[in-house]
Order: C-alpha cells, then sequence, then structure tokens
C-alpha cells in the first residue's frame, strides 16, 4: 500500500496487513523486572540528589525460563551510564550498557540457547573500578530476535521550515509520554543519523520502524529554533506519517553560528559519531562555521560534506585539537597541506603555535579547569585566577578560551568566566569561545556550547572563513549555552571594539533564547565586577526575552564590559543536558548561560585599552616602598586594579601583612581593600605560594 502524503499537523495512520507482521499478534514481553534500581560503583556518593533509590553495587535478577533455539531480546531502562557496565546471563557476558547518560529504553539481543530451561540468573554489574551511579531497570524479555522487536511499526517524518515551506536538515527526538528516549530499528544510513531516541536528518526527511507504543516526537534544529512535537499512538503493523514545521525564533542576522571544538569516532578513536554522522548532525543542529578539532591531526570534510550535499548549509574549517600533557589546544584555520604541531611538549615555551603575524591562528584553551594526564591548566596550585596571575610564569599560548563546554560542564557555572576576566584584567586579552567537544551522536550534542561570530550569514556555505577568523580574533564574538545575551555601547560598539572616552555611556543589553528555555536574569560586568543585573519576567519567550539600558559613569581608567544571562534550566529529551564532567561535588543544578565578548571604554582617551594590570605596574613602580602612597592612588581605581597591585607586591616579595601596609590599610576604600583582600586569600588555596 502507498504511503499518502499528510496535512500540517495531522498524520495519516495506515494499516499495513503485510504478512511479516502476522506474527506479532501473538508475541508477549514477559516483565522480569518492574522497579527502576539505583546502582553505584564505589563507595563514594556522587550526587546528592540523584536518586531516592536504596544503592546496590550490582543488580541480580533470577527468572525461569525455557530454552528455544532462537534469539531472544531483553529490554531496559538505563540513565545516566558514563562507565561500562556488564550484562551477564547465566554467567556469560551478553553485551554492555549504552554509555550515555541520557534516560532511555534500550534493547540487546540474547543469542540463541542462552537461556536455558528452568532458573536462569541476570546481572548488572559494573566493568572498571572508575565510580559511577546509575539507575536501571524495567526489564523485559521477549521471545522474539532483536530485529523484529524494533520493527512492529513504521514512521515516515518530514521537517520543514515554517516560513520557507522547505525540507530542512534537523533531529527528531522519540520518547515515550514519561519523556524516556525510545530505541528504534533504524540503523545510521546516507541521509539519518541514528541513536537511541534521536534520529538526525540531513534532508529533512526520515523513515523508519521501531516498536509498537505510545510516544512523543519532537521536531527540531539546534538553539535558534522552536520545537514541533505530536503525540501518538501507534499499534503493531501500522505506518504513521507526520509533517513537523519550526520556526526560526532567535534572530541571529549578521553573526555565524560556530562550534569550535568538533570530534569524530572516524577520526579521534572514541565516541561513537562517525564521520558521516557528524556531517549530518552539524547539520541537524544548524552550526554554519564548524571547526573539526581531532586529537593531533588535521582533518576536513568538506569533499565528504558535498557527497551528502550538505554544502549548502556550513562551511567547514579544518583544525586540530592540539592534545599535550600539559593542556589541550584548539588551533585552526588549518589545511590539508599543513604539519600538525609537536604535542609531545612539556611546557607552553616549547609549544609552537603560530598566532601572531601574517597567517596567525586561532588558539584555544580548552576546558582550563579540567585534569587531563595529570594536569590542569588553571589549577589553583599554578594559577591565580582573580589575577590571571601564571605562578610557575608561564605565558599562555593562546588567543582565545573556551568559557563553556558543554561536553564537560563545570559544577560552578562562573568558573570559567571568572578565569577568562582574571585573564583580561592581566592585560591578556582571550577572546570567549563556547564548543561542544562532542564525539557522539546523541550522547553530547553537537553545537550545544557555541560562538557566533560577527560576520557575513547570508550564505551558511560561502562564509568568508579570513574575515571569521579576523573578527574572532579580536573578540567580536557571543557565546551561547542556551541563551544569548547582545550588548551595544552608545549605540555604535559592541564586542571587540573600543568605545571613546565620554562622560557618561549608555549601554543596551538584550536576551534572546528559544521558548524552551529560561532566562532568570543578567547581570552586567565592568572589569569582572558586577556592577548591575535583572531580572527576567518573560523567562519562556520566544525569541527575545528581555532588553534594558544602564548608563554608568567611570573613574578615569579603561574598563572591558560583559553581559552574562543565566536561567535554571531541566535537561530536555530534545536538549540533554549532561552533568558536570569532573564534579567538585556531589551538587548539581543544571543551568543554560550565554556571555557577550569584551567592549572596552578607552576612559583615559589614549586609543587603546588598558588593562587593570598595566594601571596597577605604574602604581607600584613608583610606591612600592611608599604604602601610604600606594593607597592613596589604589583609590583612584577599581576593585580590579586593587587585586593586580596586590599580585605585583607579591611578585616582588612585598608583605602586604606587614605592619607598615596593615596601618595604610587604614585609608583604603572598600573596592581597596576588598581586592587585596581576594587576592590574598586566593593566594592562600595555593601550595606553591
Amino acid at each position: 500500500m502507498k504511503l499518502m502524503s499528510s496535512h500540517t499537523n495531522s498524520c495519516i495512520i495506515l494499516l499495513l496487513l503485510l504478512a511479516s507482521f502476522g506474527s506479532l499478534a501473538s508475541a508477549q514481553p514477559r516483565m522480569l523486572d518492574a522497579t527502576m534500581h539505583h546502582l553505584r560503583n564505589g563507595n563514594e556518593i556522587e550526587w546528592e540528589n540523584f536518586s531516592s533509590l536504596p544503592v546496590q553495587s550490582k543488580l541480580v535478577i533470577h527468572f525461569t525460563g525455557a530454552r528455544q533455539e532462537s534469539a531472544y531480546t531483553i529490554s531496559l531502562r538505563q540513565y545516566d551510564v558514563k562507565q561500562y557496565w556488564r550484562i551477564i546471563l547465566n554467567d556469560r557476558i551478553v553485551d554492555s550498557l549504552i554509555v550515555d547518560g541520557n534516560d532511555m529504553k534500550t534493547y540487546f539481543n540474547l543469542p540463541a540457547g542462552s537461556i536455558r530451561e528452568g532458573e536462569n540468573e541476570l546481572r548488572i554489574e559494573p566493568a572498571t573500578g572508575i565510580t559511577d551511579e546509575i539507575e536501571v531497570g524495567q526489564i523485559l524479555l521477549d521471545d522474539r530476535p532483536l530485529e523484529k522487536v524494533l520493527s512492529e511499526a513504521h514512521l515516515e517524518l518530514q521537517l520543514r521550515d515554517s516560513q520557507s515551506n522547505q525540507l530542512i536538515p534537523g533531529r527528531f527526538t522519540i520518547t515515550d509520554r514519561k519523556g524516556v528516549l525510545q530505541s528504534i530499528g533504524t540503523k545510521s544510513q546516507a541521509q539519518l543519523a541514528v541513536r537511541p531516541g534521536m534520529v538526525y536528518t540531513g534532508n529533512g526527511k526520515a523513515v523508519f520502524q521501531l516498536p509498537a507504543g505510545e510516544y512523543i516526537i519532537y521536531a527540531g534544529r539546534g538553539f535558534e529554533y522552536g520545537i514541533d512535537s505530536f503525540q501518538c499512538s501507534i499499534q503493531k503493523g501500522q505506518g504513521l506519517i507526520k509533517k513537523f514545521r519550526i520556526k526560526k525564533e532567535v534572530e541571529t542576522k549578521g553573526w555565524v553560528s560556530c562550534d569550535t571544538h568538533i570530534h569524530s569516532l572516524t577520526r579521534s578513536g572514541h565516541g561513537d559519531a562517525t564521520e558521516i554522522e557528524r556531517a549530518l548532525t552539524i547539520a541537524g543542529e544548524g552550526i554554519e562555521l564548524p571547526v573539526i578539532t581531532e586529537h593531533n591531526l588535521i582533518s576536513d570534510i568538506s569533499s565528504l560534506t558535498k557527497q551528502l550535499r550538505m554544502e549548502k548549509f556550513y562551511t567547514v574549517i579544518p583544525g586540530d585539537e592540539v592534545t599535550t600533557p600539559v593542556g589541550h589546544f584548539n588551533y585552526f584555520p588549518l589545511s590539508s597541506g599543513d604539519s600538525a604541531p609537536d604535542y609531545k611538549v612539556k611546557d607552553w615555551a616549547t609549544l609552537k603555535l603560530k598566532i601572531d603575524g601574517p597567517g596567525g591562528k586561532i588558539v584555544v584553551l580548552n576546558h582550563a579547569r579540567d585534569i587531563h594526564n595529570g594536569f590542569r591548566p588553571f589549577d589553583p596550585d599554578r594559577h591565580i585566577a582573580i589575577a590571571g596571575l601564571n605562578l610557575e610564569n608561564w605565558f599562555l599560548p593562546a588567543n582565545a578560551m573556551e568559557v563553556v563546554n558543554s561536553g564537560a560542564l563545570l559544577s560552578e557555572r562562573m568558573r570559567l568566566f571568572l578565569d577568562w576576566f582574571g585573564m583580561l584584567n592581566r592585560g591578556i586579552r582571550l577572546t570567549p569561545a563556547g564548543g561542544s567537544d562532542s564525539h557522539d551522536v546523541g550522547r553530547y550534542i553537537v553545537g550545544q556550547a557555541r560562538t557566533y561570530i560577527q560576520t557575513k550569514d547570508n550564505e551558511p556555505g560561502a562564509i568568508n572563513i579570513e574575515d571569521a577568523v579576523s573578527n574572532f580574533k579580536k573578540g567580536k564574538v557571543m557565546v551561547s549555552f542556551g541563551l544569548m545575551p547582545v550588548i551595544r555601547v552608545n549605540k555604535n560598539y559592541g564586542p571587540g571594539d573600543i568605545v571613546p572616552a565620554s562622560n557618561e555611556f549608555q549601554i543596551e543589553v538584550s536576551v534572546s533564547g528559544p521558548s524552551w528555555i529560561n532566562a532568570d536574569g543578567v547581570s552586567l560586568y565592568a572589569n569582572g565586577m558586577r556592577v548591575r543585573e535583572a531580572f527576567i519576567k518573560n523567562k519562556k519567550g520566544a525569541g527575545l526575552k528581555w532588553n534594558g539600558r544602564w548608563n554608568l559613569k567611570f573613574l578615569k581608567q579603561d574598563v572591558f564590559l560583559v553581559a552574562i544571562a543565566e536561567g535554571e534550566q531541566k535537561s530536555l529529551p530534545f536538549w540533554p543536558i549532561v552533568k558536570p564532567f569532573q564534579p567538585t561535588g556531589p551538587a548539581w543544578s543544571p543551568y543554560a548561560i550565554g556571555c557577550t565578548g569584551a567592549v572596552w571604554i578607552d576612559a583615559d582617551g589614549d586609543g587603546k585599552p588598558t588593562p587593570a594590570y598595566e594601571y596597577a605596574k605604574r602604581l607600584i613602580e613608583k610606591f612600592a616602598d611608599d604604602p601610604e602612597a600606594l593607597i592613596v592612588q589604589l583609590n583612584k581605581y577599581d576593585e580590579a586594579v586593587a587585586i593586580q597591585a596586590a599580585a605585583l607586591l607579591y611578585q616582588n616579595n612585598i608583605d602586604v601583612n606587614s605592619s607598615s601596609f596593615i596601618s595604610a590599610l587604614k585609608q583604603a576604600k572598600s573596592s581597596t581593600a576588598e581586592g587585596i583582600r581576594k587576592f590574598t586569600e586566593a593566594l592562600k588555596l595555593s601550595s606553591k605560594k
């Protein structure tokens, strides 16, 4: 029977009366365990709010069975699986849970003869000694082979832009009525990238099979678009046709979406996204300028993109994640004729990355708070964040840094932003970057954290890479993890610009995001200090959620301005938020966040941005031996200058706890005293002070 086209917001269920479905009616899956179980590998509590269920080290289920010569299928629900857990039947390893934190229903094949006549034992237990907490349960045994269980029903879906009515790449998310991702019976192919509950389409069409049941199907295309959804009940032997329409909700004209940190299994050797799947997922999430950053090699998927007819949706930038023992750095743009940098260096001084001059590259310091190979770039033992001070006197070989990595979120959402502020105040100009660090199709969503670069965006397949790179270096960017703040100063100046001196500065800020992301508030930071904030009432609005103006008067010193928007955000089936990669404690609350690039105010009128460090350096050179005079001069500046002054005093072996300095501090303004106090407190946390 030929499938018919459907009308918008409607579907047609067709009885397919095919002989292959005839045997499905008699199959009755058997529930082995209807409950969910909380399993923990190790004694340490990983998440305080993880589960109210009693904790077990492994799950053991006994059941009676009948031996049969054909294969069986076992299905179960799993959640927050980050390490390997074995599925063992009668002391034989039959498979492992899927390493994926999403809440999903998964299916596994049991070979013929694996179930005994009489009593059987099913175990789920950890395969490694690494701490992991999971939930698993709702285990069903089906006496049919896997391919039959997953092919009971048939779906034919389309995704169109509601304004142009054109088919567009995107992602269909399939869940049960409780939001649990549902595995399907169709594998990845030329225009589909498939994982449990997720189907990416490169051409706007998806045809696949799945078990009969009640489902919610979502259609979307990343951060900029709204979500269309549909609830349905589909029986064995039935087919369903559905057209979805989504609208672009977030205005990004003049800005291109860029993920500066993208991998594939094909080249990196870990994760699960093949290069073909990666090409499809990039288009499906609406990334217009993807940077391919495999580990220690240069990769260019442009030819593959053309083969898949994806070339009009994005422009590829080849790059390299230089993965060293002393940190990871994304390095781009590159070409196939370039040589990958030496990654076996033992310090930053010998890391030869071309940043300045003609042909200079972008170098992004990745996940500066994560530990890899026993090294953390911004570890308190080597880095005083509040002052941007490296205690080992290493010069950072980068002109950008990640402030959000959606594949390696931090427990403290502002931590990397504060690190960035400290570097700017130190005089180290870094562009903020957002990237996904995705190696996967569904586990970590590509482009979830992203960087918007100011450049022409009318032809996503023909973006001027040279212009985009130039503007990125200048800081003409915004970073989004669900929210996008925009800043203008005195009407004409935005991120990366220098605002001329004036008696007063009018700052216009707006916050945008899709209807499915919450925005709670927005703050304005000057030299890293919050100077204004506002609560957002229209937190669930589509597109523009807030806009407002603030007027500021400054002392006669330069400052940089940054707007940051935040929101408490639940993890959604179509936008899962992963728990922190290396948590600092068991507390965790998911969030959305976004920031503008820095706008510099040239308050002293010298035509260039002067960081807090430069003002502090001038004062220390003149007044280091006269604490009272130094304090009087510091009182003319903000807290950031006081922090830098304290750092310079420390570097010059001048004790701020001496009696003369303590006496001088009696004359300090609150901002001066607070800056000195903050630095000394931060220094105490370092073992190398």
